[in-house]
């Protein structure tokens, strides 16, 4: 129901105003009044009516004076201005202040509940138009998140001032104004048979995500495959140190209700200012890339003490043996990025002790190892993906191994070499999952067009038809198509719905109902919001040009 307030300073026209209408009968819940602006500007503070109805002149506080404040507070309340005085000053000052409605006193219970009616109305529309926007954010919400993705890269990449950062923030309702701030890394994922899998529960995800979104001074960035980044700001170090103990016990809960799941952290150092993100944030992947030299279920940081490696107990000290130096490439070469190889190799080699490679044997000896697991998972991928690496191509690499056996003199040389293998192997891995992805897009693609008139469908739902976790689907979709997935979908409905607007009698609700908008506002507003017109004057316009 809408909420009244009103304030009048005579008490036989308050309460003339009070008793003559049937505010529940007509629609209203009448929910207070007081006899000038002083004692009621609290009260429709807290009860926050929609309609404002108050007199011009009173003591204390007059209308216009409260209707400035409250104003001020509650943008959306609608005032109704009651005077005496016919006067032109009175309804500048009113228009200025953005009062609804200028009325003269004497004023008849008949003509107040008018104009009563005509504002309700106007306080419906725009409530159902803001449901309307409500809703479309909602939907549009993979666009933010994308936004919010390219917004955190140029924070790390120190590229913007303070208070450029601040003013970009504000459009996703954080304040990033503050004396410390720090970054946590985090990715969590499901082992099906002993295998890691990109994809985890749909359950866990939105978890994380409701549960981080509710948390101040906390805010959560997607990062794809590599899970999520959340930047902490605090303006003092216990309070920061709290911040960080709170975030991952709750991230540990979390993932401990959840069975045959996994999960890894870095964190980074606290920085004094926004502009130093970036040091925060290399240690923390630095701390994250050595998620593939140690075991997981960690959150640590790049000083954190060398335990808990892997499941195997390995002990890194021993990295040389061909077995487990083959475990630790395949594993990072399956889960990896091209971004993480200098973190990735600068991980393993702290985890190596320099008396490794004192002597010209063992330097080799590494090299070779390391070489031999990256040519068997180049091979594997080859055969999987039916992609020629033997030939010229192995034989470039075996003669790139040779020099780098016989003239590494350093570890920066060895790390160098292993870099650029690395990174090799990664782009052949990459290509061949091109392909992979095909087929993935190809499935979503389908199960969008056998599903687009289900008001269930969405990125969640078809991200787990393809067993990938809904960020690191977004992102795929988005790259391979060139467009969101929600707008891949809007825009298949909405072809539906110019064919069944055409070339059928249905009502226009009725086509939205078929194309998966339940709601015939909501389809109205999407469609004159894709194409400039209503489905009604889409229909009527075709029509004409087809006579």
């Amino acid at each position: 129901m809408i909420k009244v307030f009103l304030v009048e300073d005579e008490i036989l026209i308050r309460n003339g105003i009070k008793n003559s209408i049937e505010w529940e009968k007509e629609g209203y819940e009448f929910v207070g009044e007081a006899s000038d602006g002083e004692l009621a500007l609290p009260i429709i503070l807290k009860e926050k009516p929609d309609i404002l109805i108050t007199d011009i002149r009173m003591p204390f506080m007059d209308g216009l004076e409260l209707s400035r404040l409250v104003k001020k507070e509650l943008a959306d309340i609608k005032i109704l201005i009651l005077s005496g005085y016919d006067e032109f000053e009175y309804a500048k000052e009113a228009i200025k202040i953005g009062v609804t409605e200028y009325l003269l006193k004497p004023i008849s219970s008949a003509s107040l509940l008018n104009t009563l009616k005509d504002v309700s109305a106007q306080i419906h529309l725009e409530r159902e138009d803001k449901d309307l926007k409500n809703l479309y954010l909602q939907e549009m919400r993979e666009n933010e998140e994308l936004k919010k993705m390219k917004f955190f890269g140029d924070l790390i990449s120190g590229s913007i001032s303070l208070a450029d950062a601040i003013e970009r923030g504000k459009a996703f309702q954080m304040n990033l104004s503050a004396r410390i701030y720090k970054i946590i890394l985090f990715k969590v994922q499901q082992k099906v048979n002993g295998a890691e899998t990109s994809g985890f529960s749909i359950d866990i995800y939105d978890e994380i995500e409701n549960t981080i979104e509710k948390i101040p001074c906390i805010y959560s960035f997607q990062r794809g495959v590599d899970g999520w980044a959340f930047l902490l700001i605090a303006d003092e170090t216990e309070e920061m140190e709290q911040r960080e103990h709170d975030l991952i016990k709750i991230l540990e809960e979390i993932v401990g209700n959840h069975t045959n799941t996994e999960y890894f952290g870095g964190i980074g150092s606290s920085v004094f200012r926004l502009r130093e993100l970036n040091q925060s944030f290399r240690e923390a992947d630095r701390a994250f890339s050595s998620r593939f030299t140690r075991g997981t279920n960690q959150i640590i940081s790049p000083h954190s003490p060398h335990t808990a490696r892997f499941e195997e107990d390995f002990d890194c000290d021993s990295f040389v043996e061909l077995e487990q130096t083959h475990h630790v490439i395949e594993k990072f070469l399956n889960n990896g990025t091209l971004e993480e190889v200098g973190s990735f190799v600068d991980a393993c080699f702290q985890e190596i002790s320099e008396d490794h490679f004192r002597s010209i044997m063992m330097r080799q000896y590494v090299i070779m190892n390391i070489y031999v697991a990256v040519m068997s998972f180049c091979e594997k991928i080859s055969a999987d993906s039916g992609s020629q690496f033997n030939g010229p191509a192995r034989d470039e690499n075996d003669e790139a191994m040779k020099r780098a056996v016989s003239t590494a003199k350093s570890i920066d040389d060895i790390k160098n070499y292993i870099s650029r293998l690395l990174e090799q192997a990664l782009e052949l891995r990459n290509a061949a999952s091109g392909r992979r992805y095909s087929d993935i897009i190809e499935t979503a693609k389908n199960q969008i067009e056998h599903t687009y008139m289900s008001d269930n469908i969405s990125l969640n739902t078809v991200a787990a038809g393809v067993g990938m976790s809904p960020s690191y689907f977004s992102s795929i979709f988005s790259r391979e198509m060139g467009k969101t997935f929600v707008e891949y979908l809007t825009e298949i409905r909405l072809e539906k719905a110019k064919e069944l607007l055409v070339c059928s009698s249905l009502k226009t609700s009725e086509v939205g109902y078929r194309v998966g908008y339940k709601d015939p506002h909501y389809f109205s507003y999407i469609f004159k919001k894709a194409l400039g017109y209503s489905p009604k004057e889409y229909r009527s316009k075709r029509k004409g040009e087809d006579k």
